[in-house]
């Protein structure tokens, strides 16, 4: 599990872990099953506060993306596909609404928008 921490985000450092932690998990680089490190072992690795762990380790369980066992650790659990797929949805449309406040700033029209959008998605996609 690769989590990297950026201090110059307004972010708290709690909701870095989870966000990179969910996202790992809706890319398929964890999958259900995979043990995560320790709370200890993880604020050891990144430097931080056991306590910081633990907030993040009790959203993503509250959250339904891990599980934990006493004695045993924190795991990744089994996820609902389309539960996934709704979140990475809402996500995006977070994101398309902040590149939308933006645009309209500058002065682009939609058309320019869905320009800039389309030629971003072919690019990620190799299409280009």
């Amino acid at each position: 599990m690769d989590i990297v921490l950026k201090n110059s985000s307004d972010e708290p450092i709690y909701q870095q872990i989870v966000s990179q932690v969910k996202a790992q998990i809706m890319s398929g680089a964890l999958t259900p099953g995979d043990a995560l490190p320790s709370m200890r072992n993880l604020a050891s690795q990144l430097r931080i506060s056991v306590i910081t762990t633990k907030r993040a380790y009790e959203e993503l369980e509250r959250d339904g993306y891990i599980e934990n066992f006493t004695g045993r650790g924190c795991f990744v659990k089994q996820q609902n596909s389309d539960f996934l797929r709704e979140e990475t949805v809402r996500q995006t449309e977070e994101l398309l609404a902040k590149a939308c406040e933006k645009a309209k700033l500058c002065g682009l029209s939609t058309d320019d928008l869905k320009e800039m959008i389309e030629l971003m998605y072919e690019e990620d996609n190799g299409n280009d």
